[in-house]
């Protein structure tokens, strides 16, 4: 027997526990609510998931999501164009940004290497780092990415890649403990990581 009474409200759970952190009651508890909700509140959401899925972009720039093909950070004129802070993905350069202490610009890698999920130098927006450093008047690179075995191994991957450029290159402090997400790291510790920032090569020997 069916669990549920209505085959709509099942799809409509099925969907909705396909999101990351979503169970089936979660999902059920979801559905149930909007099917309380006014119809136009869920016309509205169903609206705004479309057009973002549709409509979004990834800037040119640094490849964080925008609604435009150059950010809002890198168009900017305050912001200060010779630090570019690396991340491993936009929920990161969210986590930067609410701590207040960085005005530079960022460059998003879509990624950390991870050999055990297939991901490979290959597979991360390095390229246009590359070229960004070889075109752009940057002076300073900043590291900041995950304290695990593979945000490491991304970090130094692109400390060798960076070398020959000349350019200060640094790494977030260990105010953030080893096995975090930046994203999960309050703001004022990752701010502190970021103000403390250590050369790479000298956050290496500790």
């Amino acid at each position: 027997m069916n669990e549920y009474s209505s085959k709509l409200l099942e799809s409509a759970v099925k969907e909705l526990s396909r999101l990351p952190g979503i169970g089936k009651r979660t999902a059920l508890r979801l559905a149930l609510h909007l099917l309380r909700e006014e119809t136009s509140a869920t016309q509205h959401l169903a609206e705004a998931l479309v057009k973002m899925r549709e409509e979004i972009m990834f800037c040119k720039r640094c490849n964080n999501i925008s609604d435009t093909e150059i950010c809002e950070i890198c168009s900017n004129p305050k912001r200060d164009e010779q630090t570019v802070c690396v991340v491993e993905d936009t929920r990161d350069v969210l986590a930067v940004e609410n701590t207040s202490q960085f005005n530079g610009l960022y460059h998003v890698l879509g990624g950390i290497i991870n050999p055990m999920e297939g991901i490979g130098p290959n597979d991360l927006n390095l390229t246009h780092l590359v070229e960004r450093t070889r075109t752009e008047d940057i002076k300073e690179i900043i590291l900041a990415l995950p304290a695990t075995v593979e945000g490491d191994t991304t970090g130094y991957y692109i400390y060798k890649l960076l070398s020959p450029f000349g350019l200060k290159i640094t790494t977030i402090s260990r105010g953030v403990a080893v096995g975090n997400e930046l994203e999960y790291t309050d703001e004022i510790t990752l701010g502190r990581s970021i103000l403390n920032r250590l050369l790479f090569e000298e956050s290496n020997r500790r």
